[in-house]
């Protein structure tokens, strides 16, 4: 069964968005991209942040630690150096001060190296501390150097003296001087531990004012957004309800026009019946008059007589046949299936198909709508099986239940495609169906047939 081709139809358009939805979308892209902007900063910023107080961390550790090792190299030098001083100025045996002599001037030379060595990069007070070692160590490499050129025993009686006054205060001194260095690194190590806090809280604060930011550009965001949604959606609302409205005042409006349609089908089929038919009636009659009073010997009178008597009897059986096309009066004095019976016989006179109507416990006392459903229902699907889709067999089921009238017409035409065909024939059966709320399928492929099955309540067609 193939259907009509379908007709181009109205298409109601919905008002798309205003200029202010164009607005209050791109403020809220643009909010949306502003956002992510911040968020993006704020986390390089503080990856960088971190990186930089990392580095200065780590710079400030290293600094310290370098300063502290060469510090205490120059202390241990020192300690070494006196250690090995106060031994040669006891010992009173000339090989070994002779052995020990230029390993005390190597000593010495340490300790001076030991004091190169040590970081420069310090403030005022620390450059002078490290003067003061330096002056302290020449004086005494200058008093030992005195002390080593005395003979064996006057460095003998004169080295506890020298070792009393001169080494162990000198020693003792430069231990302070050490120690002062040392606290002077400690206060250097707690100001930039402190730096690196004030910054660390800095950059929490910066983070905090970033965070407060983004927090509330998102909750403005949210709240734009939620606004925007609300707005949507009672736009959606309005234009559904629109759309439900035009949709049932078009059912109405089909409704109306499927009844109108009926109305002017019996009205033309009762005019063509009534006057039409009985005129070409009494037309039969004058000329069956006209041809007994007609002569004999006039052959071509009594011809044209024929002629017209013949065309008239086919204009009646024509009249006839176009009524009952449009109402067939058997519908309502016979009954839904003698008249789809009717419709069958006439299908298979025409030679187009041949047609089986199969009834199953159907009530002669159908309602009118129920009736007019069914025929015309019928109707279009054997139209369409003969004229397109060049079916050779159809069958009609008709079958009644306790709350539903199923109806069931298949072919073995070429079939189509319901989902890409919808032609105003099947527009029509889909209304006059719906319209007493029932429901219908149709099943069909190429090259193999056709299957409409419609279900209509009997209860809601009674309450209508």
């Amino acid at each position: 069964m193939h259907a009509n081709k379908p007709q181009p139809g109205l298409s109601e358009k919905a008002p798309g968005p205003g200029l202010s939805e164009h607005g209050l979308r791109t403020v809220l892209l643009l909010a949306f991209g502003g956002l992510l902007a911040l968020m993006l900063v704020a986390s390089v910023s503080a990856l960088l942040s971190l990186r930089q107080l990392h580095a200065v961390e780590q710079q400030v550790a290293s600094r310290f630690l370098s300063r502290t090792q060469a510090l205490s190299e120059v202390v241990i030098s020192v300690h070494i150096y006196d250690d090995q001083l106060a031994e040669f100025l006891l010992d009173d045996r000339a090989v070994e001060l002779r052995e020990s002599g230029p390993e005390i001037a190597e000593r010495a030379a340490k300790v001076h190296s030991a004091l190169r060595r040590y970081p420069s990069d310090g403030g005022p007070r620390e450059r002078q501390l490290l003067e003061e070692i330096e002056e302290s160590l020449s004086q005494q490499e200058s008093i030992s150097s005195a002390m080593l050129s005395l003979t064996p025993g006057d460095r003998k009686t004169r080295s506890p003296k020298f070792i009393q006054e001169q080494l162990l205060p000198r020693s003792l001194s430069i231990l302070q001087v050490s120690q002062q260095i040392a606290s002077l690194n400690g206060q250097e190590l707690a100001k930039s531990n402190q730096d690196l806090l004030a910054r660390f809280a800095s950059l929490q604060s910066k983070l905090k004012s970033m965070l407060l930011a983004a927090l509330t550009a998102g909750l403005v965001l949210s709240l734009l957004g939620t606004f925007y949604v609300l707005h949507l959606e009672r736009q959606e609302r309005e234009r559904y309800l629109a759309l439900a409205d035009n949709r049932l005042e078009l059912e109405k409006l089909s409704a109306r026009l499927l009844d109108i349609q009926e109305q002017e089908r019996r009205s033309i089929a009762r005019e063509l019946h009534d006057e039409v038919g009985q005129s070409l009636e009494a037309l039969l009659v004058d000329l069956g008059r006209l041809s007994r009073l007609a002569p004999a010997n006039e052959e071509a009178m009594r011809g044209q007589i024929a002629n017209l008597k013949t065309l008239a009897e086919n204009s009646v059986k024509t009249v006839r046949d176009i009524a009952l096309l449009l109402r067939p009066s058997m519908l309502d004095d016979l009954g839904l299936i003698p008249a789809l019976e009717w419709q069958a016989r006439e299908v298979s006179r025409r030679g187009e198909m041949e047609v089986e109507v199969h009834p199953e416990m159907v009530s002669e006392h159908l309602p009118d709508e129920i009736k007019i459903c069914v025929y015309r229902l019928v109707q279009e699907a054997l139209n369409n099986a003969a004229a397109h889709a060049s079916a050779k067999n159809a069958r009609v089921s008709v079958t009644q239940g306790p709350e539903r009238l199923e109806v069931e017409i298949t072919d073995d035409g070429q079939g189509f495609d319901p989902q890409r065909v919808r032609g105003m024939g099947l527009l029509g059966m889909e209304e006059r169906v719906k319209r007493l709320g029932g429901k219908l399928k149709i099943e069909s492929r190429a090259g193999g047939g056709t299957r409409i099955m419609a279900e209509l309540p009997l209860k809601l067609a009674n309450s209508a």
